[in-house]
């Protein structure tokens, strides 16, 4: 059953007034805000490779707030241990027996910062909970509520000292974006507001935690037309023959593909998908997907132009509606 064309111009309504509230926090900055969205609507989650001081916490804290959820911040260093993050068993003197302490994981909207410094076994911790959406702890399972979204940051210098992601893992975020640093104009209007030290606590909630589960299912019911399967399912095959590609597109990611589109479409007020959703998707879905070779590497070829050759060489479908 597909959503309604009353039901998708809601949706876009909504996710409008939610990214410029958003906006409040995070200045001049939609186009990533509307990523972060329909991350969140799609029920994923959202890595960020950026600099620091860019408003990644900004942002995080903001989206929490909108939706009148929780909010956590982990800094990940090469002493966190997996139990820092998901929680431990703690023995209770008064009633003699264990009981589970709950860690920051448990929240609404978690910011997992530089998730690439803690070792691989505490990344592995936290990707587990982001996919099983549970911690389990002495045989018993904790959900971590609904919705429930991480938003990782790499910091893409200073690398020594840094514990890569495996492709692998990185295939469990559902995008990678960055924020980057506001235009002249915006960075004047941040400066003379220099005393406000932190922008998201004026950021109230646009709706209720419940809604955004609605509007996940909602997402589910959008329309997509089989030229459209066919379109992304030709773009993962020419990813893996790609001459610079070495670790193409993965079922998993196209599925990714198709999650994000729902999503983007909605928030757009369609009830279909069109070819021009999956364009707009394609560096943020793609680029933590697609493995370079090494002498591409080498040569100093980029994901970007790699991802631009795709979407040039595979013809998308003339499909405006269902």
């Amino acid at each position: 059953m597909t959503i309604t064309d009353d039901e998708a111009r809601w949706f876009a309504e909504t996710c409008g007034r939610m990214a410029d509230n958003i906006e409040i926090a995070v200045r001049g900055k939609q186009h990533v805000i509307r990523l972060t969205l329909t991350c969140l609507f799609a029920g994923g989650h959202l890595l960020l490779e950026d600099n620091p001081g860019t408003g990644k916490t900004q942002l995080a804290k903001a989206l929490a707030n909108t939706v009148q959820g929780t909010h956590s911040r982990i800094q990940f260093t090469p002493d966190l241990l997996p139990t820092d993050i998901t929680g431990v068993m703690i023995y209770d003197q008064r009633n003699q027996q264990f009981g589970f302490h709950k860690g920051p994981i448990f929240a609404t909207i978690v910011l997992a910062d530089e998730i690439n410094r803690a070792s691989p076994k505490t990344q592995s911790a936290l990707l587990e909970v982001m996919e099983e959406g549970r911690v389990t702890a002495d045989g018993v399972g904790h959900k971590v509520g609904d919705p429930f979204m991480v938003i990782a940051t790499q910091n893409p210098i200073e690398q020594a000292g840094t514990y890569r992601l495996p492709e692998a893992q990185l295939d469990r975020f559902l995008m990678k974006t960055s924020i980057g640093y506001p235009g002249h104009d915006i960075t004047v209007a941040l400066l003379a507001d220099a005393e406000n030290r932190d922008r998201s606590s004026g950021v109230g909630p646009i709706i209720t935690s419940s809604v955004v589960g609605q509007m996940v299912d909602m997402v589910a019911k959008v329309h997509v037309d089989d030229a459209i399967l066919s379109y992304v399912a030709r773009l993962s095959e020419e990813s893996r023959r790609h001459p610079h590609v070495s670790l193409g597109l993965s079922v998993r990611g196209g599925l990714a593909f198709i999650r994000c589109a729902k999503a983007w479409a909605a928030g757009q007020g369609r009830p279909y998908v069109t070819p021009e959703d999956i364009k707009d998707l394609a560096h943020p879905v793609l680029a933590h997907r697609l493995l370079l070779s090494d002498e591409a590497q080498f040569t100093g070829v980029q994901i970007a132009s790699v991802i631009d050759d795709l979407m040039n060489d595979v013809a998308a479908p003339a499909y405006r509606g269902h």
